[in-house]
């Protein structure tokens, strides 16, 4: 019969909506429960980390005269162009998992740079039993070669870490106080690769100890010695 004819279309149609609708409800709230746990699981991670830092920002400002300047927001580690001296490449996420005190300059390393990588192996000394938490990085600027006595010089235990890295790259992450030459500080680098903290030039290596000492003390619930 025609009526019978016509209504069969639409009986059929009908189900199969319903079949479709019923299996595309259930996938997108797979996906946004995926996504979901991703946050959560990021903010688990990074918990820690946030707590000790609004613990030393935030709730105790009084008790806190910083000597180097906080960089707020902190500036996460980008990809430096690095090598080896031996031109062997070194991604800059090789660098995370410790506290790395960062000295930049270029290769012909004067009177002034010879001092700062002084004070950076005299700092790193002066935290005794957490020295093991911090490693000493210079970061050459000029893609040449430190001499040969200054390497030697470098090497001796605990080595400094001495790497080539892209001049364009370095000033993008790093900057200096107003006034002054990107390599007149020691530049401070959390273990999550964040550059959080610099140092004045021509540093009390005494004051930065204080420093030091603090980020150390309020990190100590995350982070541990070695990569």
């Amino acid at each position: 019969m025609p009526g019978s004819n016509s209504s069969a279309p639409g009986s059929a149609a009908e189900p199969l909506g319903l079949t479709v609708h019923s299996i595309a409800a259930p996938a997108l709230e797979q996906r946004r429960s995926g996504r979901w746990k991703m946050l959560l699981v990021l903010l688990v991670c990074a918990a820690p980390v946030v707590a000790s830092y609004f613990t030393y920002f935030v709730i105790r400002p009084q008790a806190r005269t910083n000597y180097g300047t906080l960089i707020l927001p902190t500036r996460p580690l980008p990809e430096l162009g690095l090598r080896r001296l031996d031109g062997t490449p070194v991604a800059s996420a090789a660098l995370k998992g410790q506290w790395l005190l960062v000295v930049v300059g270029p290769s012909t390393c004067d009177a002034a740079c010879d001092k700062r990588l002084f004070t950076q192996r005299q700092l790193r000394e002066m935290l005794g039993r957490e020295s093991e938490r911090v490693d000493k990085v210079w970061l050459v600027t000029d893609g040449g070669q430190p001499a040969a006595a200054l390497r030697a010089a470098a090497q001796a235990t605990p080595a400094v870490t001495i790497l080539q890295a892209d001049a364009g790259a370095v000033v993008q992450w790093l900057a200096p106080e107003a006034g002054h030459a990107l390599e007149e500080h020691l530049y401070l680098v959390d273990p999550m690769g964040e550059w959080m903290m610099r140092m004045p030039a021509q540093p009390e290596p005494a004051k930065v100890k204080r420093d030091l000492d603090r980020l150390l003390r309020a990190s100590a619930g995350w982070d541990k010695p070695g990569r």
